[in-house]
């Protein structure tokens, strides 16, 4: 799939959220990146040989953890192309799906909820 293609999957999972948690998001930036950098890796604890692994990232401080005087730089949201589609394979629905998880994931993380928390909720 072409890097626009894919960036449009990005922008119908967005778009496809309730309005409730589109209005309480506030300087998040959304990207699309084809892989994980070294940092990226290091900052979700995986090795640099694991970068198929890891399918998006949250970089930013929680809404759960700022305090009244938080200011800061945009939080940003990564989602990784090709990570996905090796997951997925050549399948155009399974990859329309796993972005839709993968951003709600995020987005999760932006909210202040853990993996862990995300595990028990039954979203994995």
């Amino acid at each position: 799939m072409d890097h626009e293609a894919f960036s449009e999957l990005v922008a119908e999972a967005l778009d496809s959220l309730p309005e409730v948690f589109l209005a309480r998001m506030v300087n998040v930036e959304v990207l699309v990146e084809e892989w994980p950098s070294p940092v990226d890796l290091e900052a979700a604890g995986l090795r640099p040989g694991d970068r198929a692994a890891l399918l998006g990232l949250y970089h930013g401080v929680p809404l759960t953890r700022r305090g009244s005087s938080y200011a800061a730089l945009p939080d940003m949201i990564t989602i990784y192309q090709m990570p996905i589609e090796r997951y997925c394979g050549n399948d155009p629905d399974a990859i329309r799906k796993q972005v839709q998880h993968t951003v709600i994931h995020e987005i999760a993380h932006y909210y202040g909820i853990s993996d862990e928390r995300l595990d028990e909720l039954g979203y994995d």
